[in-house]
């Protein structure tokens, strides 16, 4: 393996453990208001789901679930669903063996999946249906489609929205995976953060043209973020609002564990806030920039350790 190939798989395999330690982080302070909570600064027990310290939620059990798939049976949206389906009517793919959590737009696509067995057709297409389920499990798509950017980006542009269509359909949502997986795709090709990040990106204009963003994910793309502190930026559960504080918390953050606890120290939704940062600041930082105690004390390792090495073969 050459010395590019060895940074690439550090950063492959960051973007996806930065996910699951940054939901961990989150899962702690999940639904609660800014402020009324000492501020996350380590693993911690607890939550709405009672669970253990560096334990993690429905995010990283569907990233399992999508790398899982990716790396046995290709490109395949069924297949995909059916994954889902197994975690949450088996508890397949979750650190304590059960199913605790699934957002109301993902189990209502699911359950019209088992209904149809049409994964393309079974999420609601209605920007009322624009949660953040689909942006906190993208990373396995870019991580394992990165080498596509820049000549095939027309495809790995496709597969980031398709990979939303299981459960999130809605305008925003697709744009957000877009984009999202772009910035993702990127990283891991290594690319200086400030360029990926610059709205003047040539790959960013070249998506602009294949499939415009909704005017929401674009004026974040434009980054508006940037010009914005809390509580303007909320951690909160719509898609929009998710994907912009993330990137608040990532763009200028010195190293990956200022990106993820500015994340999850949002609260509200901030399992998943820490989850979409985790992603951008282990595909930048890469899996040796993720502290090595949050590595060693991550709920399921051997689960997440087997996958990854099934879905990134050297």
């Amino acid at each position: 393996m050459s010395s590019f190939q060895a940074h690439r798989l550090d950063r492959q395999r960051g973007s996806v453990i930065g996910l699951a330690v940054g939901d961990a982080l989150g899962a702690a302070v999940e639904f609660m208001t800014p402020g009324t909570f000492e501020p996350v600064t380590d693993f911690r027990a607890g939550g709405p789901h009672g669970l253990a310290a560096g334990e993690w939620t429905d995010d990283t059990s569907m990233a399992l679930a999508l790398a899982d798939s990716l790396a046995t049976a290709g490109w395949d949206l069924n297949d995909h669903a059916a994954r889902y389906v197994s975690w949450w009517r088996r508890g397949k793919y979750s650190v304590t063996g059960a199913c605790f959590d699934i957002g109301f737009t993902t189990r209502a696509a699911l359950a019209r999946f088992e209904e149809l067995q049409d994964a393309r057709h079974s999420a609601d297409s209605s920007p009322r249906a624009s949660g953040n389920g689909s942006i906190m499990r993208l990373a396995p798509v870019p991580a394992f489609y990165a080498a596509m950017l820049p000549n095939e980006i027309v495809l790995l542009i496709e597969r980031c929205v398709e990979s939303s269509l299981t459960t999130h359909a809605s305008p925003q949502c697709l744009s957000a995976c877009a984009y999202l997986g772009l910035v993702l795709a990127g990283l891991i090709q290594n690319l200086p953060r400030d360029e990926v990040l610059d709205p003047a990106w040539p790959p960013l204009a070249r998506l602009q043209e294949l499939r415009p963003l909704h005017p929401e994910v674009a004026a974040i793309a434009a980054g508006g973020f940037r010009h914005k502190q809390p509580p303007q930026i909320q951690g909160g559960g719509y898609v929009v609002h998710s994907l912009e504080a993330a990137l608040w918390a990532f763009h200028n953050a010195a190293d990956y564990r200022e990106a993820v606890l500015r994340a999850v120290n949002l609260g509200d939704d901030a399992d998943t806030t820490g989850a979409v940062c985790g992603q951008l600041a282990g595909a930048y930082f890469g899996e040796c920039g993720i502290p090595a105690e949050w590595r060693q004390r991550l709920g399921g390792d051997a689960l997440i350790e087997g996958i990854l090495q099934r879905l990134f073969l050297p």
